[in-house]
């Protein structure tokens, strides 16, 4: 594997982990030489590792917060906007002159990623983390921890059309492990896709899960798209605002000052996100691609694109979601 392959992409497992999960189904995978399947999605190794042990510690506090996405769905924008919504007060935009912690740390930084913290750090001590407590992950809402499904914390889940999704995932593919995918067909990524066999798929499954607990229980579970963050981002960023209980009172320009400084142009070419590195071994230039709707378009031809978008409308029908682009 490349060396900007973050830890968690790796099989340096604990033995009680090889033997849990040595009796699950597996296949080889696209990124890392072996899925596995759990609770109905499939996980490399080291994450499902990660995910048992966060099953097993974690203690939710009716005040977390925590962010969820699908791999390669907004999730460091998401972090970065959310970050700097609650901390305004502490760190204002406005007055910032390079000393706002989003301008010299990578967002990763800022919010821990849960099942990613788990694995490379069992102990670590959620505990210690300021209120309030403000985290990521990319768990399905059936195999979150049951403290978490039985808190009033809350959970902003983040989706994005799964055609850009796909190809933002396939050039992250490449970016972290060249040698292993340069010869991994896209016509058999898209089937895999599609099959539902790919890093935390289904992705139909995951999406629709947190899309019902949105509309069964609003005041736990938000449902925002990327597309709608993406055209419409101070408007989502004061829903978003709203539903954590820290809404905006006449601050608009606050509004656009966090909305210009998580901007993707203004993230990627921060010193930090173009020359630095995670604790896990990623570069955080990976991270960063285009950002843009309808990207897929220079990646996907067209009866690729018909593939996911079939697949898509057989699974979505009669849920009342739909993507655009």
């Amino acid at each position: 594997m490349s060396s900007s392959v973050p830890d968690y992409l790796g099989e340096d497992l604990t033995q009680q982990a090889r033997d849990f999960i040595s009796s699950l189904p597996r296949e080889k995978g696209w990124l890392v030489s072996q899925m596995y399947q759990y609770q109905g999605r499939w996980h490399t190794p080291a994450l499902l590792q990660g995910i048992l042990n966060c099953q097993k510690h974690f203690q939710a506090k009716d005040s977390d917060i925590i962010l969820v996405t699908n791999p390669k769905s907004g999730t460091t924008w998401l972090k970065a906007l959310v970050f700097a919504l609650l901390n305004r007060h502490k760190f204002p935009v406005s007055s910032s002159s390079g000393d706002h912690p989003l301008l010299v740390t990578n967002p990763h930084l800022l919010v821990p990623f849960l099942e990613g913290v788990y694995y490379e750090s069992p102990d670590f001590d959620f505990s210690e983390l300021p209120s309030p407590r403000l985290m990521n992950t990319h768990i399905s809402h059936f195999s979150l921890p049951e403290p978490v499904q039985n808190s009033a914390c809350k959970i902003v889940y983040c989706c994005r059309n799964p055609k850009d999704m796909f190809v933002s995932l396939w050039h992250f593919g490449k970016k972290l492990a060249p040698e292993e995918t340069a010869d991994y067909p896209i016509e058999k990524a898209v089937e895999a896709f599609c099959e539902g066999k790919f890093i935390g798929g289904p992705f139909w499954d995951h999406v629709l899960e947190y899309w019902y607990a949105s509309r069964e229980n609003p005041n736990k579970v938000l449902f925002v798209t990327y597309e709608e963050l993406k055209t419409q981002t101070g408007a989502e960023v004061k829903r978003i605002a709203e539903f954590l209980g820290c809404g905006f009172t006449g601050e608009e320009e606050q509004v656009e000052e966090i909305v210009k400084l998580c901007s993707f142009e203004s993230l990627s070419n921060l010193e930090v996100n173009r020359q630095g590195k995670l604790p896990n071994g990623m570069e955080t230039k990976a991270l960063f691609r285009k950002g843009e709707i309808g990207g897929w378009r220079d990646t996907l031809s067209e009866s690729l694109a018909e593939e996911i978008d079939a697949k898509m409308e057989k699974k979505f029908q009669g849920s009342g979601l739909k993507f655009s682009c």
